[in-house]
């Protein structure tokens, strides 16, 4: 008998409360997974995760296998051990950083086009400026290229060369220990025409294939394995990838790719949601804003990861309650690098409870920790962010169980 299963405990129209089983615990979803790239959660302690009620984070393994390498995290007793941490854990393939390391370079793109913008500008519009862009720009070197048998990767850390197929992503995620693994993708730009995206996805679905042979091969039934739909913002494209991922034996549904602007992510989901398996959780891979998730959560999706929040924090920027409101950048953020705080003495907010804001630290202090470069700023705005977060789940599980996510949404969108 498997040790994993997912359970929909209630549904609010496509969005679902669920228990995510694994061996490491339950995941109470819909969820927000922190970022922990290389074992950690930049700037806080597991005990810190643990007090903010956080229930899983996801590890990267293409960083992991750099540095410190396989086996050193062997030696240490796995991830798990290794960072002393018992929930919950996933890990990606390394198919993001075959787009981050190459794609991303070359055409000077994230993810999502806009990811702080409006969707204002029409789509192809957005294109061709990031196009017009990217030619203008110093050319830099991409530190990764692909074929259909495999990525090639620079080391980032030393220069070293190395080749990176879907069975040694398999092989190192089982050694690493994760619970819950990703089988291997090719992430596209969103700036990318429908021919290379059609490439890439059947490259993909290869891959994904060889993905799924090795795990099977490794029997490992401490792990389960989810399939990337791909697929770019092009329908057609998006329909045969999700069809694609629904008819092979995976344990989950993972979203991925590259989106040119926000609504452009709601409408893929809109293409595909209804094709997944629903008996299976949902995970939208790279995608953590406040508002990403308000606005798909309704389609079904169970978990996020996002390094979003908590490299917000690094700069400066917190995430606030709905209460707050106040001076903020856009509709959630206030960033205290701004001169204006200098000498503010409020506190950052009077209607959270995590330790930044109920130990009484000032906005003033705040700005004066970010401009000395002292390191408690990071820990202090990371702890915040990650509270904001958790707490917009926990409403969201709320407003599904008592039929009022409409409310939850009002609250938080405004």
């Amino acid at each position: 008998m498997s040790v994993f299963s997912f359970k929909v405990v209630k549904e609010l129209g496509q969005a679902r409360l669920g228990e995510l089983h694994t061996p490491c615990g339950t995941i109470d979803t819909p969820a927000f997974v922190p970022v922990g790239t290389q074992a950690t959660v930049k700037a806080v302690s597991i005990d810190d995760l643990q007090k903010l009620k956080i229930q899983v984070v996801l590890a990267n393994t293409y960083h992991l296998y750099l540095r410190p390498g396989v086996e050193t995290i062997e030696c240490l007793g796995g991830l798990h051990k290794m960072m002393n941490w018992n929930g919950p854990m996933m890990t990606d393939s390394g198919g993001y950083q075959v787009f981050s390391l190459g794609w991303a370079i070359e055409h000077g793109v994230g993810k999502v086009v806009n990811f702080l913008a409006d969707d204002s500008r029409e789509e192809e519009e957005l294109k061709r400026q990031i196009t017009v862009k990217t030619k203008s720009i110093i050319p830099r070197q991409k530190l990764c290229v692909v074929d259909d048998e495999k990525a090639t990767f620079i080391s980032h850390v030393d220069g070293s060369l190395h080749v990176w197929t879907p069975e040694k992503s398999i092989e190192i995620q089982g050694k690493l220990g994760a619970d819950l693994i990703f089988a291997m993708d090719e992430c596209t730009s969103p700036i990318h025409d429908s021919d290379y995206t059609r490439n890439s996805m059947y490259r993909t679905h290869l891959w994904e294939e060889r993905s799924l042979v090795k795990f099977r091969k490794l029997h490992n039934k401490f792990q389960e394995i989810y399939g990337v739909v791909q697929g770019g913002p092009f329908e057609d494209l998006r329909i045969e990838s999700a069809k694609f991922v629904a008819d092979n034996h995976f344990f989950g549904n993972g979203i991925g790719g590259a989106m040119v602007t926000k609504s452009k992510m709601l409408e893929v989901l809109d293409w595909i949601m209804s094709i997944l398996p629903a008996d299976r959780p949902s995970h939208l891979l790279g995608i953590g804003g406040i508002d990403d998730i308000l606005n798909t959560v309704g389609y079904g999706i169970d978990t996020y990861d996002c390094a979003f929040p908590t490299r917000l924090a690094r700069r400066g920027g917190l995430l606030m309650l709905p209460e707050d409101g106040g001076k903020l950048l856009n509709r959630w953020t206030l960033n205290v690098v701004r001169e204006e705080f200098k000498n503010d003495n409020s506190p950052l907010s009077q209607n959270c409870e995590c330790e930044l804001c109920s130990g009484g630290y000032s906005k003033g202090y705040l700005h004066h920790l970010y401009w000395a470069k002292e390191l408690l700023i990071f820990r202090l705005t990371t702890i915040h962010n990650l509270y904001v977060m958790e707490k917009l789940m926990s409403e969201i599980r709320e407003g599904i169980a008592e039929n009022k996510l409409e409310k939850v949404k009002r609250k938080w969108l405004g």
